[in-house]
């Protein structure tokens, strides 16, 4: 890509980024959890139909029995509702109806090439956003109106890197070959989402493939080409169900729900470590009882294991099973594990993460282009769609983009730089554009 071609390009996204600050705010207005990003997918099939994309939506791109941590039918038909009450686009509606969220885009530029694909998340947080003057959405009048979900992590800024992605790819659709795909997942939080895009088939025929995420602790006008550090984990809800008696009366003739809870929690943390790399257990909730003088019949716990690698994961998530199992055996109640969330550990493809540094150094966009992230980063599950693209002998990478942030992810006074969008969007667009340069190598 010569050096005009560079100053086109970044002018081009210039131009329409006071249109896509627009956009990114409107989302975090009408921020929306996963699987109920219904007015979010709707604006979003209509922004990608009205530039010429080919979409697939709802069942098409989300595989039903792989789908983890679904609300219930009644939430979903509720938040339909009060999405078509706050704009949702009605025709697009059917496709997304039960929370099936998902969207892919493609471009097929009629000339040989690889396929390359982007994926940015849209759900958010299940989190009140605070409300004063000193937190800027609040102040210009773009805070959350949706009580219990907030744009704390920045998806909202991912899905307008994607829809401003597509823009610019459309308009330099003469100058790419090969195939683009534009991948818009749902219910990233809880690591819910991608596996059951993965299972669909979504990214099966992916040569090269791109997560993108903002801030994490990386500087403004930083990019990480290759993050490594996400851990895998699993993310499960535990039900123990025993007998309810007369705590006074006749205590004997219970079966106690939450003192197994309680034991299993201590047991839980108790656990010992695997000699091949970091990991991780939480009990993070713990609900049980109706009254003071009754012997609890029910329990519920939320639980979730994690591991530098999926076999450290693996060996956790075997042994919290064990000590749940136990807990439930030494108190004579029974119960049922759900499985709420997952993700896997995954290293990004060298060659990809030396093609994106070359590219980000070319357009000149930085101050420090970092190939690999130090320091545990959580959990990502993205990590299903690089592996799936890995084990057909594709190449994968997840880019961080680096911004200001008013607070750390996850917090209800979270906010960014919204700078850090034309970066991403310039950034990725390089990718197509000298693709050719990079599979001639």
């Amino acid at each position: 890509m010569n050096t005009s071609t560079l100053q086109a390009l970044c002018e081009r996204v210039d131009d329409y980024f006071p249109e896509l600050q627009k956009q990114r705010r409107d989302l975090h207005k009408y921020a929306e959890s996963g699987w109920l990003e219904f007015r979010t997918s709707t604006l979003v099939a209509e922004r990608l139909n009205e530039l010429g994309y080919s979409l697939q939506l709802g069942r098409e791109v989300i595989d039903a029995d792989s789908r983890m941590g679904l609300p219930s039918a009644q939430e979903l038909q509720s938040q339909e509702q009060r999405a078509l009450e706050q704009g949702a686009i009605a025709r697009w509606m059917p496709y997304f109806s039960g929370g099936f969220t998902g969207i892919v885009a493609t471009l097929a530029t009629g000339k040989p090439g690889p396929t390359l694909a982007y994926r940015v998340d849209m759900d958010a947080l299940d989190l009140n956003e605070v409300l004063d003057d000193e937190h800027r959405p609040y102040r210009e009048g773009f805070a959350s109106l949706n009580g219990g979900m907030m744009h704390a992590c920045g998806h909202d800024g991912h899905t307008t890197i994607g829809l401003g992605l597509a823009q610019l790819l459309m308009e330099l659709r003469e100058e790419l070959c090969g195939t683009l795909k534009l991948i818009f997942q749902p219910a990233e939080e809880g690591t819910r989402g991608a596996k059951s895009m993965v299972a669909a088939g979504v990214v099966d025929d992916v040569d090269f493939f791109t997560a993108v995420h903002i801030g994490t602790g990386v500087p403004a006008d930083h990019i990480v080409c290759g993050n490594d550090t996400f851990m895998a984990t699993t993310k499960l809800d535990v039900t123990f169900t025993g007998v309810a008696a007369h705590a006074g009366g006749n205590p004997e003739q219970g079966r106690n729900a939450l003192l197994a809870a309680a034991q299993a929690t201590l047991g839980l943390h108790a656990l010992p470590r695997h000699s091949g790399g970091s990991s991780r257990i939480n009990v993070g909730v713990l609900q049980a009882g109706t009254g003071r003088n009754v012997v609890p019949s029910s329990a519920m716990m939320k639980v979730e294991t994690r591991g530098s690698t999926n076999e450290v994961n693996e060996f956790i998530y075997q042994q919290a099973l064990k000590v749940i199992s136990g807990a439930a055996e030494m108190y004579q109640v029974k119960f049922e594990t759900k499985l709420m969330g997952a993700a896997q550990s995954s290293k990004p493809t060298e060659a990809w993460v030396n093609y994106i540094h070359r590219q980000a150094d070319q357009l000149g966009l930085f101050d420090n282009i970092i190939d690999r992230q130090e320091g545990a980063a959580g959990s990502e599950d993205a990590t299903y769609m690089m592996e799936r693209v890995k084990s057909l002998g594709g190449q994968a990478s997840y880019v961080i983009f680096g911004t200001d942030l008013s607070a750390g992810h996850h917090n209800e006074k979270f906010d960014f730089d919204e700078r850090v969008m034309a970066q991403g969007i310039k950034t990725l667009a390089a990718l197509a554009l000298n693709i050719n340069s990079f599979t001639q190598e």
